[in-house]
């Protein structure tokens, strides 16, 4: 799959953790705005404008209305899986994608328990061309993996990866 480039709003609604972790909570399930505020620990007049934003951009889809616990009528949201078609980082000129992406995922790992972060660092010495053919074929599994079937019950598994000069 190529990766397009961003549009500028869409751009910007992913320079934002907190719309990046909606993104990623919606991925397998629908939620409602107060599901995902409950989830984030956050207030669902806040998540409502976050959630909006992705809606405009076209990263949620509205789902179809359903009767709340209350009989008032909730408007589930799933991910349209749009993130991954764009770059993943440096999106913005500013590094705000960057900055978001590692937002979010600092804030999902603080709240996993002891034992549920399983982490792997490397330090490879190879050339510009080594360097390249390391991240297109790392891409190409990424890429591989998520145009797999979502399984019905199957275990999320979030991944982070990042590469950087090391000094």
């Amino acid at each position: 799959m190529e990766r397009r480039k961003a549009t500028e709003a869409e751009a910007s609604a992913l320079a934002s953790g907190i719309r990046l972790r909606i993104i990623r909570l919606t991925y397998a399930e629908a939620m409602t705005n107060k599901e995902i505020a409950e989830r984030l620990g956050r207030d669902p007049a806040t998540t409502l404008h976050h959630v909006r934003k992705l809606v405009a951009t076209g990263f949620l889809a509205p789902q179809p209305p359903r009767k709340g616990r209350r009989g008032a009528k909730e408007i589930p949201y799933l991910s349209t899986g749009l993130s991954w078609e764009l770059p993943t980082g440096g999106v913005l000129p500013d590094g705000s994608t960057n900055q978001a992406m590692l937002e979010a995922y600092l804030a999902e790992v603080a709240e996993l328990g002891q034992g549920e972060l399983d982490q792997t660092r490397l330090v490879i010495q190879v050339d510009a061309a080594g360097r390249e053919e390391f991240r297109e074929r790392l891409e190409s599994l990424l890429l591989e993996f998520s145009a797999r079937p979502r399984v019905p019950g199957g275990e999320r598994t979030a991944i982070y990866v990042a590469t950087y000069p090391s000094r």
